[in-house]
C-alpha cells in the first residue's frame, strides 16, 4: 500500500536532518585511535581496596585484584540475569505478596492507588526482591611443596607485582613472583557467553603448587548497598553447592540459593577438581599435567544452566580482542589532546578513554544498568528508569546502536505492565506509566519516590527521537509507535486542567528531579513542565511522520501547559515554592535541575534564554556543590556550553569534587558508594555534545574554549 504523502515528506525531512548531523571534523587527519587508547592502559602495582580492574561484555563482568583474579579481595562476578528472591517473611504467603496494595491518594479529587504505605514486612520484601547475585569468586590457590595443602598467602607475600589492562583487547595481564618464582596471569571475557578465560604461566603449575579456587557466597536482600563486595562467605549453611559432573577437561558446579539455581561450567586443560571443605563452598582446581611447560588454561562460564560452550581460554582471548578492536575502531571517538595547548586536556582525555571502556564492560547489557553497573550492588542491584537517560543516551551520540538497542527495547518489554500500572492499578484514563526503581520483571518497587517521581516518563521519546534521527525509516517509526503513543497518552492524562487558570498543571502529588520537595504541595515544577512540553512535541511529530491522527488532548496539553514559574528574573523549582529557596539548604543540596532547562534540554517553547542563563549562574553561586551527584557536573557543563560559557563547561567537567579513580571508576562522593556510573554516562554525553555540537549550534566543537584542538569521528549532534 502506498504511504500517504505526509509520511513521504516527513521521511525526507528527517533524512535531511540525519544527513546534516555532524559525524567528524571537516578536513581533520584520521585519529590514531590505537595509540591514544593504549596510552591510557591502567597499570597497578597493588590491589585497590575499593575498585577492581574489570573484564566483561556488558551483561557480565568479572572484577579482579592485583593477581588478575579474586585471590585476596573478593571482588564480584555480576550479571544482568543473575537474580534471586529471598524466602518469604515468616507467616507470609505468596498470595499475600501478590495481593499487596499501597495507599490511595487523591490527585485533584480522583483517587490513585499507589505502591507504598501498604505495610511491612511485605512492602520491604517487595523493595528488596529480587536482588542481584554475586555469581562466584575465582582466585589463585597456592599449595605447599607436597601439593597437598593450600597455603595461607596474603598479597604481602608477593613480590614485583604489576598489572596492566590492555584497553584495546579487554585483557588483564598480571605479573608477580611468589617465593622467588615468577607467575603471569592473563584474564579476559568472552562476548557472546558469560565466560572468563584464564591462563596461568609459572613453574609452580608443573610442580602442583599453583591452581585456582572457586568459592560461592550467600546473597540476600538485607543490605541496600553491597560495596565493594556482594554477598557473604561466612554463611555456608544458608545455601548449597554441588559438584554435578566432572571429567578431565570439564566440570559443573550447581549453586542453589533459596529457589534460585546457578551453574558454573569449567572447561580447559586437563584438571582435577575437589571440594576443599565439606562444610564450605570452596573448590580447588589444579592441573593434571606435570609436563605443561608451566601453563594452565581454563574457561569458566556462568549461567542458570550448564554451558555447552566448548571454547577454551585462547578462544575467549581471541573473541575479546576482536570485539574490543571493533568497538574502539568503528564507533564514535573524541581526541581532545592532540594539538591542544590547554594543560587540562590530559585529564579530560584520560576520563574519556577509561569511561568508554568501563561503560562497555558494565552498561552494554540487555537491561538498563544499575547505578554501580556490574562492579557492586546498590539499591539491591535494581535499576532506576529515571537514570536510564544518564546511563545510556550517550550511546546514541557515539553511534553504538548495537549496544543501545539491547537495553532500549526495555520500553517495549515493559509496555504491557506499564499499561496495567497506569490504567488498572492507578486508574488513569489512558497511557503507560513507566516504573522508577525496578528489575527485569518491570514491577515497580514500592516507595513514595518510586511512585511519585515523573521525570522518567518522557525518556523513551528522547531515545526514539535519537534513533529516528540516525535511522529515519518507516521501520523505526513503527518500532517505537506503541511506546511513543502510550507514553504521551499518560503524559496528557496526568496533566490536570485548571478551570481557574485555564492551563494544564502538573501535580500535586509528585516529586521533582531533586526529590527534596514535599510531593503534596509540588505543582508545576520548571524542569518537568519544559520536559513535558518537549516530549509531547516529539510525540506529535511522530504521529505526523506516521501519517496518523494526533490526539487533540496531546495538543491541548502541550499548547496550554502552565508557564514556567518565575521570580525576580530567574526560574523557580516549582510554582509556589518559598521565594528565598535559593538560600535554603533544604532546596539547594540536591540535583540542580534548573540548569537543565537549557543544556540538558534544547530551548523549549516559552523558555527565556536570558533568564535560563541567569538561573544557571545563580545555581553556580547558591547550590551546595559538595552534595552533588556525579551526573550533576556534566549537566552543569552542558548548560554552560549552550550558554556560550565554554571555559566554565570545562571547569565543571574537571571540578575537584567530580572525580574518577586511577582506572576510571567514577567516585560516588558523599552520596553513594563508588562507582556511580551515571557520572560516566553523563560525562560522555556532555563530551560528545560539546564536540559535535547540538541543533542550532554554530562553529566547530562549540562547547570547547580556545586552546582546545578537538578532533572527533562518527559522533552525532545532540538535540
Amino acid at each position: 500500500m502506498m504511504r500517504p504523502p505526509k509520511l513521504i515528506i516527513a521521511l525526507l525531512t528527517f533524512q535531511c536532518i540525519s544527513e546534516g548531523l555532524a559525524k567528524s571534523n571537516a578536513n581533520s587527519d584520521k585519529i590514531n585511535r590505537h595509540a591514544l587508547v593504549t596510552e591510557y592502559n591502567p597499570v597497578r602495582t597493588s590491589s585497590n581496596p575499593t575498585t577492581p580492574l574489570q573484564v566483561g561484555n556488558g551483561n557480565f563482568a568479572f572484577g579482579a585484584d592485583i593477581t588478575g583474579l579474586q585471590t585476596f579481595l573478593p571482588f564480584n562476578t555480576l550479571s544482568s540475569w543473575g537474580w534471586k528472591n529471598d524466602s518469604l517473611p515468616p507467616g507470609i504467603t505468596q498470595a499475600e505478596i501478590d495481593a499487596y496494595k499501597g495507599v490511595s491518594w487523591l490527585n485533584h479529587g480522583r483517587p490513585v492507588q499507589y505502591d507504598f504505605g501498604g505495610g511491612n514486612p511485605i512492602e520491604q520484601w517487595l523493595i528488596s526482591n529480587p536482588n542481584r547475585v554475586n555469581l562466584g569468586r575465582i582466585g589463585l590457590a597456592f599449595l605447599d611443596s607436597t601439593a597437598e595443602s593450600v597455603l595461607n598467602v596474603t598479597e604481602g607475600n608477593l613480590d614485583n607485582t604489576t598489572q596492566t589492562l590492555d584497553l584495546w583487547s579487554g585483557i588483564i595481564t598480571s605479573r608477580f613472583s611468589f617465593q622467588g618464582t615468577a607467575i603471569t596471569v592473563k584474564v579476559g571475557s568472552a562476548d557472546l557467553t558469560d565466560t572468563v578465560g584464564i591462563q596461568i604461566n609459572s613453574k609452580l603449575v608443573d610442580n602442583g603448587q599453583l591452581g585456582i579456587f572457586l568459592d560461592f557466597p550467600w546473597c540476600d536482600g538485607k543490605p541496600k548497598f553491597s560495596a565493594p563486595f556482594v554477598g557473604r562467605f561466612d554463611a555456608p549453611s544458608n545455601h548449597t553447592t554441588t559438584l554435578k559432573a566432572s571429567s578431565p577437561t570439564h566440570a559443573t558446579i550447581q549453586h542453589e540459593l533459596d529457589a534460585a539455581t546457578f551453574v558454573v561450567t569449567i572447561a580447559g586443560d586437563a584438571f582435577s577438581i575437589e571440594r576443599i571443605d565439606p562444610a564450605a563452598h570452596q573448590y580447588l582446581v589444579t592441573s593434571r599435567s606435570r609436563a605443561s611447560k608451566g601453563q594452565f588454561s581454563l574457561a569458566v562460564s556462568f549461567g542458570v544452566s550448564e554451558q555447552k560452550d566448548a571454547r577454551n581460554a585462547d578462544d575467549v582471548f581471541k573473541e575479546s580482542e576482536r570485539v574490543w578492536e571493533d568497538y574502539w575502531s568503528k564507533s564514535g571517538f573524541v581526541d581532545v589532546r592532540t594539538g591542544s595547548t590547554d594543560s587540562r586536556t590530559e585529564e579530560l582525555q584520560r576520563r574519556i578513554i577509561l569511561s568508554r571502556y568501563l561503560m562497555r564492560v558494565n552498561e552494554a547489557g540487555d537491561t538498563p544498568p544499575q547505578e554501580s553497573g556490574l562492579v557492586n550492588n546498590g539499591w539491591y542491584g535494581k535499576f532506576h528508569m529515571e537514570m536510564y537517560f544518564w546511563h545510556s543516551v550517550h550511546w546514541a551520540l557515539w553511534n553504538n546502536w548495537d549496544i543501545l538497542n539491547r537495553s532500549s527495547s526495555i520500553y517495549a518489554r515493559f509496555l504491557p505492565s506499564s499499561l496495567v500500572r497506569s490504567q488498572v492499578q492507578q486508574g488513569w484514563s489512558s497511557g503507560a506509566r513507566w516504573p522508577k526503581m525496578t528489575d527485569p520483571s518491570g514491577r515497580s518497587a514500592p516507595g513514595e519516590i518510586n511512585n511519585l517521581l515523573i521525570w522518567q516518563q518522557p525518556h523513551p521519546l528522547i531515545f526514539a527521537e535519537y534513533e529516528y534521527r540516525r535511522f529515519p525509516t518507516k521501520d523505526t517509526l513503527e518500532k517505537w509507535e506503541d511506546v511513543v503513543r502510550e507514553t504521551a497518552n499518560w503524559m496528557a492524562a496526568f496533566a490536570w486542567y485548571n478551570e481557574t487558570t485555564k492551563v494544564y498543571d502538573l501535580g500535586p502529588p509528585m516529586f521533582v528531579v531533586s526529590e527534596d520537595t514535599s510531593p503534596n504541595v509540588t505543582q508545576n515544577p520548571a524542569f518537568e513542565l519544559a520536559y513535558w512540553r518537549f516530549g509531547l512535541g516529539i510525540a506529535e511529530k511522530w504521529m505526523n511522520a506516521l501519517g496518523m491522527h494526533v490526539p487533540q488532548v496531546w495538543l491541548d496539553v502541550k499548547n496550554n501547559l502552565a508557564k514556567l514559574p518565575v521570580d525576580s528574573g530567574t526560574y523557580m523549582v516549582y510554582e509556589g515554592i518559598e521565594k528565598d529557596f535559593w538560600d535554603d539548604p533544604e532546596f539547594t543540596s540536591d540535583h540542580p535541575a534548573l540548569v537543565g532547562l537549557h543544556g540538558w534540554l534544547p530551548p523549549t517553547e516559552g523558555l527565556d534564554l536570558a533568564m535560563a542563563k541567569a538561573t544557571a549562574e545563580k545555581v553556580w553561586t547558591h547550590w551546595n556543590v559538595t552534595d552533588f551527584w556525579g551526573w550533576d557536573y556534566p549537566m552543569l557543563a552542558m548548560s554552560a556550553a549552550r550558554n556560550g560559557e565554554t571555559d566554565r563547561a570545562i571547569e565543571w567537567l574537571l571540578d575537584p569534587l567530580y572525580r574518577f579513580d586511577d582506572v576510571g571508576m567514577p567516585i560516588g562522593g558523599v552520596r553513594v558508594p563508588t562507582p556511580y556510573f551515571p557520572g560516566s554516562g553523563s560525562f560522555l554525553l556532555a563530551v560528545a555534545m560539546m564536540a559535535a555540537g547540538w541543533d542550532g549550534s554554530e562553529g566547530e566543537s562549540p562547547g570547547f574554549p580556545a586552546g582546545w584542538n578537538v578532533r572527533f569521528e562518527n559522533i552525532n549532534k545532540a538535540l
